[in-house]
């Protein structure tokens, strides 16, 4: 079972970060991040509370909230999943690959195991092109991969 973050005691820290922001100029981006950090996500309760304490409107903040790449709006996994699907990337192979994870992990692209663990995205460019095809588990990067290389590399977290 995924872990609960929407608790009272993050609740509170998310009122704590609006009464440090509110009335400055430009204070959505910094709760939206600060709450980004608090819960994992920026859900849609979660917007709700962040729109009444700095009185703005929800839809100019779930507009915010989808623009930007680096919000959610759902909790990820312990372990976030990425794999480039830039052209180098699936050129290579990388649609076998993230078709491999899903498969093993039995989860859709862009959604979150049960039990929290992992989240499987689609990126596109990591930026290590001659590592082709490149996934990413949070911060580890593994490059050159095939689909069998994928059950090992999964074994480790």
């Amino acid at each position: 079972m995924a872990k609960n973050v929407f608790t009272e005691e993050n609740f509170k820290k998310l009122d704590q970060v609006i009464a440090d922001y509110k009335g400055k100029p430009g204070a959505l981006m910094p709760v939206l991040h600060e709450a980004q950090k608090i819960f994992g996500c920026v859900a849609l309760e979660v917007q709700k509370k962040i729109s009444e304490g700095l009185n703005i409107p929800l839809a100019e903040i779930y507009g915010v909230a989808t623009f930007y790449s680096q919000f959610s709006l759902e909790p990820k996994g312990d372990y976030v999943i990425g794999v480039c699907l830039g052209t180098a990337c699936y050129v290579k192979g990388s649609q076998s690959v993230i078709d491999r994870v899903c498969r093993d992990l039995d989860l859709e692209v862009g959604k979150t195991s049960t039990d929290g663990k992992f989240t499987i995205v689609a990126t596109r460019c990591v930026g290590a092109c001659g590592l082709a095809p490149v996934m990413t588990i949070n911060e580890d990067v593994y490059g050159k991969i095939v689909a069998d290389d994928v059950p090992g590399i999964l074994a480790k977290y």
